[in-house]
């Protein structure tokens, strides 16, 4: 069976913190995997604020979509823990990027990689929108 196989990138451009909450477990009384994707979603929306932009933005319609997910699990997160969410705009391309994250707890054990494709999407037009050079150049880090 093939592994899914996460790189990471040498260069993060935002880090959040995100505690793992009671509600965050799995029977094995560990992180969940839906909850982790969940909370990947909250440091994405945290890294497109941080860039200025929305997921969504209601008034405009514009905002992103995700196009595919892969998370390598390394490690257990308990209740308590502090994950410390490393994110870089990996694979640039016309119309979306790869979001990476590298995910490790307060001590610095790593508890997973993951990343995200995102492509940028009219909502009213339902069709996809091309990055602007000013955007590609923040997702840089520019």
């Amino acid at each position: 069976m093939a592994r899914v196989n996460v790189q990471l990138p040498e260069f993060y451009l935002l880090t959040v913190e995100i505690p793992i909450r009671i509600t965050d477990l799995n029977y094995g009384a560990h992180l969940g995997n839906d909850a982790l994707l969940s909370i990947l979603h909250e440091a994405r929306v945290q890294f497109l604020r941080h860039l200025g932009r929305a997921e969504y933005d209601p008034a405009t319609g514009l905002g992103h979509i995700m196009a595919d997910v892969a998370i390598e699990y390394k490690g257990e997160g308990f209740q308590g823990d502090i994950l410390h969410i490393q994110m870089a705009a990996t694979d640039l391309n016309k119309y979306g990027f790869d979001l990476v994250y590298w995910v490790k707890n307060q001590t610095g054990r790593e508890i997973a990689r993951a990343k995200t494709g995102m492509l940028g999407f009219n909502y009213t037009t339902r069709k996809l929108l091309p990055l602007s050079q000013e955007y590609a150049a923040r997702l840089r880090g520019e």
